[in-house]
């Protein structure tokens, strides 16, 4: 299992005493309705190396994001807002693209996405060309699962109830193809331990011994829990198990090593928690696996080449060039600090949730465990009926805006994901909210 350390190392992220890169906060023409306040010019945002970051230095971030006063988004999960500077980026590099046309896209267009490319690498340090960029970590994930070609008639593919159902149903097809057999796995909720997961998929591996292919989520979507993937990877390719790592909720969001997951082949997004514009994925696989993963669609290029394994069609331009703009901004508020701050903004509801009686919470708290993304269900609530109802309720008459999930064996729930455009009041306004329902529920 990857620890903080080997992150921050491994991002370059271990200091992060950068003054923002915002420039002027408000100017004629700026798409904020409000303006923003600007850093002293004399001083740093970030405090001494040693020193937390104040709040003060979270209401400048805060600023950065233009967000709507119809309604308190606890929902950032979905995708990630782009922060002021990177839309003013992507407002110019869409202007460019679109003024320069054909002959920008067929002339720099590649030298520039390549160099986003290795720019990307470098931060996860890997070879640049183990990394093929996509329009979503879905699109990545089911050429990895849909192009595995080493699944024979009668072997098993293995997935947790956890994982998300698009990747569910691609395992589905995979082994209907392959006259495969499926095997799913319930993770326990709520898991206590990562050597609860880990012994969950050992049982898992015992009980379906011919398993090919294991699909496993780093940070879920369902209900925000982390799983150990370093250990779950090793313990699994020690049986011979290939493993596929969704990892769509991961970078920017939890201490993310990609080498420490020890698998080949993993699925990621940068417009998610990286915060680059929606629209951009990437897909890696470990040069030493690229042959497990066929050619799409009868692409005749190099066997050699992970682009030959992704086929997108002509995509956004500008998203890709505004990858740069987005890692900018989260490496100058610093990986670490944002951690940091959001699961702060994730405890300040749950802990108060925990003392309510009637409300589950479906996470623990351990720092290795969960990040910013937490689930909840009122006690015995589990239908979608009943979940989708809540979250009515919570946006009607609270103002408050949060999602159903399903899929989970133990039932549905509505999940809360604060974001770095997020300050306390908001979290504060949800405690308030749940008090009076478990109040009315009592």
């Amino acid at each position: 299992m990857s620890t903080r350390r080997q992150f921050l190392r491994r991002t370059g992220l271990a200091t992060a005493a950068l003054a923002l890169p915002l420039g002027p906060a408000s100017r004629p023409g700026s798409p904020l309705r409000t303006p923003l306040r600007t850093p002293p010019a004399a001083a740093p945002l970030l405090p001494a190396p040693g020193r937390a970051p104040g709040e003060d230095f979270w209401e400048d971030v805060a600023a950065r994001y233009e967000t709507t006063d119809r309604i308190t988004n606890l929902e950032g999960g979905y995708w990630g807002m782009m922060a002021a500077p990177v839309l003013d980026a992507f407002q110019r590099h869409t202007a460019r693209v679109n003024r320069e046309n054909s002959f920008y896209a067929r002339t720099q267009f590649n030298r520039d996405a390549e160099a986003v490319r290795e720019r990307v690498a470098a931060l996860l340090d890997v070879a640049p060309g183990e990394i093929a960029f996509s329009r979503n970590a879905t699109e990545a994930l089911q050429a990895l699962i849909g192009q595995y070609n080493r699944l024979e008639t009668g072997e098993t593919v293995m997935y947790a109830d956890l994982d998300y159902p698009a990747m569910q149903h691609a395992m589905n097809a995979l082994a209907a193809r392959r006259r495969a057999e499926v095997a799913t796995l319930v993770i326990p909720e709520p898991a206590e331990s990562a050597g609860q997961i880990v012994d969950a998929y050992a049982e898992a591996f015992d009980a379906h011994p011919r398993t090919r292919l294991l699909l496993v989520t780093h940070a879920n979507n369902k209900t925000g829990l982390i799983h150990p993937v370093g250990d779950i990877t090793a313990l699994a390719r020690a049986r011979g198990i290939d493993v596929i790592v969704d990892a769509a909720h991961s970078w920017g969001h939890v201490p993310f090593d990609v080498a420490g997951f020890g698998a080949d082949y993993v699925g990621m997004n940068l417009h998610k928690w990286m915060g680059a514009p929606l629209g951009i994925g990437a897909m890696y696989i470990r040069a030493a696996g690229l042959a497990a993963i066929d050619r799409a669609h009868g692409d005749t290029g190099s066997l050699d080449a992970i682009d030959s394994r992704l086929h997108t069609g002509t995509t956004n331009f500008a998203t890709t060039l505004t990858v740069n703009d987005a890692l900018d901004f989260q490496q100058s508020v610093g990986f670490e600090n944002k951690y940091a701050r959001v699961r702060h903004l994730r405890d300040l509801w749950v802990r108060e949730a925990r003392t309510m009686d009637g409300v589950d919470i479906l996470t623990p708290d351990d720092p290795d465990l969960v990040g910013a993304i937490t689930s909840f269900r009122l006690h015995g609530r589990t239908s979608g009926e009943e979940n989708r109802a809540l979250v009515r309720t919570l946006a009607e008459e609270y103002g408050i805006f949060t999602v159903a999930r399903t899929g989970i064996a133990g039932g549905d729930c509505i999940r809360v994901t604060p974001a770095l455009y997020n300050l306390p009041p908001d979290l504060e306004k949800l405690v308030a909210a749940l008090r009076d329902l478990a109040a009315k529920r009592g």
